[in-house]
């Protein structure tokens, strides 16, 4: 679970500690335990993933900031 105050992980939002993002997708009565259970595997030689945004580093290499806590991503959409 997110701390409160940052981003929600599951909803357009900060995150409030309610814990749904905890909960078992299978059954939301219990805590997830990474049983995996909920997870399809594929029917074939492979899997795919799909890719919604892709972050680009518009920071200049050179500045010396890298590190100082401000975002320097912007997202590509590809809509």
């Amino acid at each position: 679970m997110n701390s409160l105050g940052e981003p929600c992980v599951l909803k357009d939002r900060i995150c409030t500690e309610c814990g749904e993002c905890d909960r078992c997708d299978l059954d939301p009565t219990k805590q997830c335990d990474n049983c995996c259970q909920c997870i399809e595997t594929p029917k074939g030689d492979f899997a795919e993933i799909e890719i919604d945004d892709v972050l680009l580093n518009t920071e200049d290499k050179t500045s010396g900031n890298r590190h100082k806590g401000t975002n320097k991503y912007r997202v590509k959409r590809n809509d």
